[in-house]
């Protein structure tokens, strides 16, 4: 039987930080930070980081963002923006 163990993973402070001054300057409200996982398979190397999620209610999208990373990914891992650019990008929706 696989076993499949979880861990969840803290966001990093300086991260929220940064995301919680752009979602503030571009009225972005209802925002819900989720924390990521790890996710390993029991007696094998094989492992899955799965993202933070940061849910903005009133512009319906979904954001994902890992530790130590200067990018965020929109809605999926296919698409992904600077932080520095996210303010503009949030208000064009």
């Amino acid at each position: 039987m696989i076993n499949i163990i979880t861990k969840e993973i803290p966001i990093d402070r300086d991260l929220k930080k940064k995301l919680e001054l752009v979602f503030e300057f571009s009225n972005s409200k209802n925002v819900e930070f989720i924390n990521g996982n790890i996710r390993k398979i029991d007696c094998t190397n094989l492992m899955y980081i799965e993202p933070h999620r940061i849910i903005i209610g009133n512009k319906g999208v979904t954001l994902l963002a890992f530790n130590y990373y200067n990018e965020v990914y929109i809605n999926n891992l296919s698409k992904r923006i600077k932080i520095s650019e996210l303010k503009e990008y949030l208000k064009t929706l």
